[in-house]
């Protein structure tokens, strides 16, 4: 028995999957000649409520053309100390695109309508970069998988067009948001300009992410996505498995959650301690050593990821079985 609860990246092509990759209609990209990477772009742009679509080699990628797109360097973005941004994507905010990030403090790793007014730079101001962007991050990763609901993105958006801010979503995992609070992801993109989210991650594609936002953007951000080395060629086959993911697997969160919350409630029964709230497939848990608990781990199969001293990550996803899932349960219930 092996099981990996890394992360939901570690996911792998289902046969279906595999077999609409073998079968993808092919072009040269570049020249938008792709009829699948058309189509993934299109039916990806209809899921998010936006006008159009582009197909991403990663997420990392999709939210430095996001960044390069609504910005001009030497301009202010708005985002939470935890996001992924800031801690995963080798600083490319500022290295490349050359702008200020302005970051809010808070463990969920989510930004209020408070926070921008203190946070907001005019342009009118001499002294300091003008804040012309807003950055949120749609489930919150370093949060324990936090999430915004409907209420809390439009406030936001609203604060943002008051100022003349745009908005950008990091929604590397918005179907897990989505299903969280039982509403469609289109709902949650509606306030943001932008908005990319994963095929690898959950949806258990190889590769790929997609940005979504109107014409006009998409077509700069085209560009930019060129400048990065993004521009793909054949890459059909690698849309045809983010489009197979988005009509076949995005229900099928629904039991990373559940697992996720019998997992907690199991464990918090036994006396675990688990320092945030976990409403998607993300938990953190406390233990007394971080990297000696996930070495007991590993010698028993289970690989984890230490994120602090005193905390590992449990993330689920659609890859366990529930032979797997019952031997973590019967694990942890032992190590304790």
């Amino acid at each position: 028995m092996f099981v990996d609860l890394r992360s939901d990246t570690v996911t792998k092509p289902s046969a279906g999957m595999r077999e609409a990759m073998a079968r993808a209609e092919v072009g040269d990209d570049v020249y938008g000649e792709d009829p699948t990477v058309i189509e993934l772009e299109q039916y990806a742009a209809e899921l998010m409520g936006k006008e159009a679509g582009l197909f991403n080699p990663s997420g990392t990628m999709s939210n430095l053309v996001a960044f390069l797109t609504l910005t001009y360097p030497g301009d202010a973005v708005i985002l939470a100390e935890q996001a992924h941004t800031i801690h995963y994507e080798v600083g490319g905010i500022t290295r490349i695109a050359n702008i200020l990030p302005l970051t809010v403090p808070g463990i969920l790793g989510k930004i209020s309508e408070e926070d921008i007014l203190v946070r907001y730079n005019s342009a009118t101001d001499i002294h300091r970069a003008p804040t012309t962007l807003v950055s949120i991050e749609n489930t919150v990763n370093r949060g324990g998988g936090a999430c915004y609901d409907y209420e809390e993105v439009s406030r936001i958006g609203r604060v943002c067009r008051q100022l003349g801010m745009k908005l950008h979503c990091d929604g590397a995992r918005i179907f897990n948001a989505a299903i969280a609070c039982n509403i469609e992801a289109k709902y949650l993109a509606e306030p943001c300009d932008l908005i990319n989210f994963c095929l690898s991650k959950g949806l258990g594609a190889p590769a790929g992410s997609v940005l979504c936002g109107p014409k006009e953007l998409i077509q700069r951000a085209r560009k930019f996505r060129k400048l990065l080395g993004g521009g793909m060629r054949q890459a059909g086959v690698l849309a045809a498995a983010g489009l197979y993911a988005l009509k076949h697997h995005i229900d099928d969160l629904h039991k990373d959650h559940e697992r996720a919350i019998l997992f907690r409630r199991t464990l918090e029964e036994k006396g675990w301690i688990f320092p945030l709230p976990s409403p998607t497939n993300i938990l953190f848990v406390h233990v007394k050593n971080a990297h000696s608990f996930a070495q007991t781990l590993r010698e028993k199969n289970i690989l984890i990821n230490s994120v602090h001293e005193k905390y590992i990550r449990v993330v689920f996803h659609r890859d366990i079985t529930d032979s797997q899932f019952e031997y973590v349960l019967e694990t942890f219930t032992k190590l304790n």
